[in-house]
Formats: structure tokens, sequence, C-alpha cells
């Protein structure tokens, strides 16, 4: 509770200061303005002006945040120019007045409804962002009756300037229309791939000595390198020491005999079926040795890894005996890994119709789409057997890094549907007592708590089913710290922020 309370007055003092830096551009409380949001692809422009007269100067304060990170324009020279029945008045700034804050000042020529257009230019090239429907008076009055009839609804909103906002990871974006079926969240099992792991196993028995100390759990391994050796020198039966020496002995008289009676047959005093005996014999002799010279010495068997890779598991102890086909090390590359998942048998007829898949580890909460990890589903079960009454799925994935072989992570399985549905990021949802809620902008310093009814999840994205419109724009990132900026009452919902 203590930690609690530190982070809310920590985070309520971040709050109230960027509260004060806003207000400090402000003139008068009393005095009414105008709102003006525009997007481009690469910019968003919110604007506080001063209701628009012929021959009157008034002022434009505009906050510039890129997109799509919403963070402030921090350099660039700026031209606003309004243009009103193809009359045109502007104002030109190089530079900020202060981060992400141009402060433009126009004088209306003619009365009229036409657009305010913000030319940019950075150093990564030139923008453009209109403001259309700008209405220009010819009476004062009129012009302040008319922006007093602009009324933003406050109820249960919550003031989030852009200064706060510039401060953390803030977006926000309209909900989506797309194809969205039917979502199996099910729990996998993270394996090694087939072919990505190997098991070296002990080829002849004897005792186990490792080639260093550091053949351990996770030790970087390369293809050739010595790993083991295994030693039956001590062992009064199945001596590999024993039987080396003998193999070597065979082949030394062999080579020997074949050699003598290879002279002999030069001058016909052997036949040629005494030296086809001894060739045979001196070939079989020769392979013998040859295999056993490849992993054996007269000190037992050298053991090599046939992989770069990882040590995944030790299965032995320094000097614990073995036999010949135990297994003694499992390599991994960790490249390629197998999710092994399990369904209940009622999804049996929609199992075909899988497609894609979303990841989520649940160590570090992070979600990837099936893309993000080069993914496939590999197979799924037709069946069932007496152990298990479930369905398995396969799905192969490359590893990022954040997978651990043997370790668990949650997979929803996507199908493929033609249905539309309206859907937003599970970032932008809160949740309280079993309800959710999202925080749609009224402009980009006025959001609304609005409840909605949730459908399907697929891990990233949740189906909207009642509560917003794809026209209305919704925070999508750092919809906590709003909901915080409401609960500690540092900054009053229904105040003006008239500049």
């Amino acid at each position: 509770m203590k930690i609690k309370i530190i982070l809310y007055t920590a985070l309520a003092l971040i709050f109230a200061s960027c509260h004060t830096n806003h207000d400090a551009e402000a003139s008068h409380p009393d005095e009414v303005s105008i709102k003006i949001t525009a997007y481009s692809n690469e910019f968003e422009v919110f604007a506080e002006a001063d209701p628009f007269v012929v021959g009157k100067t008034g002022e434009i304060l505009s906050h510039f945040s890129h997109l799509p990170g919403f963070k402030a324009l921090e350099s660039g020279s700026m031209t606003a120019r309004l243009i009103i029945n193809g009359t045109e008045t502007s104002h030109t700034l190089d530079k900020p007045t202060r981060k992400g804050i141009y402060k433009f000042v126009l004088t209306p020529e003619t009365e009229g409804v036409g657009q305010l257009v913000f030319d940019i230019v950075t150093e990564q090239g030139t923008f453009q962002l209109i403001a259309p429907d700008i209405h220009v008076y010819a009476d004062e009055h009129d012009a302040i009756h008319a922006a007093e009839q602009i009324v933003f609804s406050s109820t249960n909103a919550t003031v989030f300037t852009k200064e706060q906002s510039w401060k953390i990871d803030f977006a926000t974006e309209y909900p989506k229309v797309e194809p969205f079926g039917q979502v199996i969240k099910t729990t996998a099992q993270v394996q090694s791939a087939q072919g990505d792991e190997t098991i070296i196993t002990a080829k002849t028995n004897g005792t186990v000595l490792f080639a260093a100390e550091n053949v351990l759990d996770g030790k970087a391994v390369s293809n050739g390198q010595v790993l083991f050796s295994i030693s039956g020198s001590d062992l009064a039966n199945n001596n590999s020491a024993v039987y080396f020496q003998e193999v070597e002995n065979n082949y030394e008289k062999a080579k020997a005999d074949y050699e003598r009676l290879t002279e002999l047959a030069k001058d016909k005093i052997i036949s040629e079926k005494d030296l086809l005996s001894a060739t045979n014999q001196y070939e079989n002799a020769k392979a013998n040795y040859n295999n056993l010279v490849k992993n054996f010495s007269a000190s037992g068997q050298n053991v090599t890894s046939s992989m770069n890779g990882y040590i995944k598991q030790v299965f032995v102890q320094n000097g614990q005996y073995v036999e010949a086909g135990q297994a003694i090390v499992a390599i991994s590359q960790n490249i390629t890994l197998l999710l092994k998942a399990e369904v209940q048998q009622k999804y049996a007829p929609v199992l075909a119709t899988i497609n894609s898949a979303n990841i989520r580890i649940l160590q570090n909460n992070e979600t990837y789409t099936l893309t993000e990890l080069n993914g496939k589903i590999v197979s799924f079960g037709r069946n069932t057997n007496n152990d298990n009454f479930l369905l398995p799925i396969n799905i192969q994935i490359d590893n990022k890094g954040a997978f651990v072989s043997g370790g668990f992570v949650e997979v929803y399985l996507k199908t493929i549907s033609n249905t539309q549905a309206l859907t937003l990021p599970n970032a932008a949802l809160l949740e309280e007592q079993g309800s959710y809620f999202v925080f749609v902008q009224v402009h980009p310093e006025l959001f609304e708590k609005r409840e909605v009814k949730v459908g399907a999840t697929d891990g990233l994205k949740t189906e909207i089913v009642k509560g917003i419109s794809q026209q209305e724009r919704v925070v999508t990132a750092g919809a906590i710290l709003v909901k915080l900026a409401q609960a500690t009452g540092t900054l009053d919902a229904h105040s003006g922020h008239n500049h």
C-alpha cells in the first residue's frame, strides 16, 4: 500500500507540473476559444485559438505531435496560412515557442468559411496539415457567440494535456473494422523442434570423464568440440582399451601378412586364392581399425558435439559408469521451437480453419503474432488416445530470445472468417470489477471514460460489441495514466484551457 501511495503521489506531481506549464500559456480564463484538431499520416495538431474576426488579430496556440508515437515536434519551421474565399493571411515561425508548441498570430481579411493550413519543414522533409471548416465572422459578438455554442461534453471526462501525453507512451487511434473469427485460447509447452536438438550417446561401456569443468547446462558448444571421454581401462569385462589394442594388433598383423603375400604372389610362389584371402582379412581389419580410431584411443572414446548450439541438459555426472547407447548430453541450437498445444474435442470441426495464432509469453506478458515469429501451423490431431482425450496442435516458430524450451506459453488460435468486427488493441481496455472501459477522445486534451461491452480476444485485439463507433478516437496507449489523472483529482475535468 505504501508503494502505491508513493507512485500515485509522484505521478500526481508530474501531472500538476505539466498542468502548470500548460496554463502558463493561457491568457484570461474568461475568454472564449475554439479547438482545432487535424491529422495527417505524420502529424497531429491540436490548437486553441481566439474566435476569428475580420480585422481582429487573434492567437493560435498549436501543439504538434509526431505520429504514430505522439511525441512533441521539437524543431522545424512552421507556417500557418488562413485561407478564406481565396484570400490568404499567414504567419511563419522558424522554431517552436516551446517544445512542441507554436504560437501564431493571424489577422483575417475577409469573412466566410475556409481552411487553416500548416506547412511544416523539418530535417525529415516538408509536410502539410489541413484543418477544414474554419469560420471567420464579420462581428466579434457573433464570433464569440458561435464559439460558445460549441460545447464539449465533460461528463465523466478527464483533462490530459499534450504536455502530459508527451512525457509518456501515449497514442490514440480509431477502432478498426476487420475480419475476426473464432478464437481458441489454450496453453502450449515450448519444445525444441525436430532437427534443432540432438542427443549425444555413449558408444561403448565405461566411465565418463568430462573434457572440461564447464560442461554445464546452457554452455555454448561448437561443432566438433570434445565434450567428454569414456574410458573402460579399469573394467574387468568389456574393457574398451583391451578391445582397442586387440583391433590394432589384428590390423597390424593383417597388414603385414598382406604385404608379405603380395610380394610372394609376384613370383607365383602362392596361389591367387591365398592372396585374395589375405587381402580380404586386411581390408576388414583396416575398416574396423579406422572406425575405432575416429572415436577411440587407447584411453577410451572421445565424444564430440555434432552441431553448434547450447548444452540443454547433462544426464550423467563426471566419473559415472555408462553403457553403450546411454544418453550423456542433449544439445540444442535453440533457433527453431515447437509449441505443443491441446484443445478440447468440441473444437474438432474448426481445427482445419485455423490459419494463425498469437503467442503470449507468461513471464514478461509480451504477445507476438505468428508472422512476427516466422511461424506456421505444422499439424493438428484428428483423433485422441487412451491417455489423453484432448486434440493436439503443433506450431513451429523461430525463437526471438524470450522463449524458454520446456516452459509454457498462452496461445490464441485464430480461425479463418468473413465476419467483420469492431476491434481495439487490448492496451486500450481498462477493467474495473468485471466491466471494461475505454477513454474516448473528445478533443486531444479531453477524454471521456466510457463503458464498452467486449467480445472475444486474440491476445492483441479485442472485439467491441457495444459502446463506441468506428468514428471515435480512443486512447490505445497510456490509458492507465489517463485514468490515474482522473483518480488523483489533480486536474479539473470541467476547467477550461483558454489561451
